[in-house]
C-alpha cells in the first residue's frame, strides 16, 4: 500500500516548466470527481464532504488574501489523508469568491507529482496554489503538521502496528473537524498574497 506522508505548507521560492494550465483544464472540479471518480472510501469522501461546514472566519480569511488563486490538488481515492482532507478544501473553495479547486489523480500525471514530491515519496494529496497567471506560488500536504509529526514519529519507533497507528490518525481527522487544514491551507495563500504576487482587493473567479 502506498502511503501518504509528511506535510509542507509554504510559499513557493521557484517554479517549474510545467504548463499547469494544462494540469487545471484537465482536472475535475471536485463534485464531478466525487460522483465519478471516487470508487474507494466513497461513503468517507462523501460523508465529509457533506457534514463539513466551512467557518465564517475561513472563508473572510481567504477573500483578504487577494488572489484569485487556483487550487490544483493531487490525490487518488484510495487515500485516507486525501479523504478526510480534500472535501474539506473544496467546501473552503466553495465558501470563498476568490478560490477555485480542481483535482488530478497522481497516477496519472507523473511529471506534475515529481515536482511535488516530499523527502522523495510520492505523497498526498498536495495541493498546489495557483496565481492569477497560473504560477505555483504554494503547496500545502499532505497531512497537518501536527498529524505528520505523530505518524512519522511512530514509524520511526516501529513499536506500533502501521493498523493501529492509521486508526489514530482518523481519530484525529475526525477529533479536529478540518480545522488545522484550514488553517495552514490560509497562512500559505496569506503568505503568497504578502510576498506580492495578489492584489490587495479580492477578485472574484470567473
Amino acid at each position: 500500500m502506498v502511503r501518504c506522508f509528511k506535510i509542507e505548507a509554504n510559499i513557493m521560492t521557484t517554479t517549474t516548466d510545467l504548463d499547469y494550465t494544462k494540469y487545471w483544464d484537465a482536472g475535475f472540479p471536485f463534485k464531478t470527481y466525487l460522483e465519478d471518480e471516487v470508487e474507494k472510501h466513497r461513503e468517507l469522501w462523501r460523508g465529509i464532504y457533506r457534514t463539513h461546514d466551512t467557518p465564517e472566519w475561513a472563508a473572510a480569511r481567504v477573500e483578504e488574501t487577494g488572489g484569485p488563486w487556483r487550487l490544483l490538488v493531487i490525490a487518488e481515492d484510495w487515500c485516507g489523508d486525501a479523504s478526510n482532507s480534500v472535501p474539506v478544501l473544496a467546501r473552503l473553495a466553495e465558501a470563498a469568491s476568490n478560490l477555485e479547486l480542481k483535482i488530478v489523480k497522481r497516477d496519472a500525471n507523473p511529471d506534475l507529482m515529481d515536482a511535488y514530491r516530499t523527502d522523495g515519496s510520492e505523497s498526498i494529496p498536495m495541493a498546489i496554489v495557483l496565481d492569477a497567471d497560473f504560477e505555483p506560488v504554494g503547496r500545502w500536504g499532505p497531512r497537518p503538521a501536527e498529524l505528520q509529526e505523530f505518524v512519522i514519529g511512530e514509524k520511526r519507533r516501529g513499536e506500533r502496528p502501521v493498523a493501529e497507528v492509521y486508526r489514530e490518525s482518523r481519530r484525529w481527522y475526525a477529533s479536529d473537524g478540518g480545522e488545522t487544514t484550514l488553517r495552514e491551507l490560509i497562512d500559505v495563500l496569506e503568505a503568497a498574497g504578502r510576498a506580492g504576487r495578489a492584489p490587495p482587493t479580492a477578485r472574484r473567479l470567473q
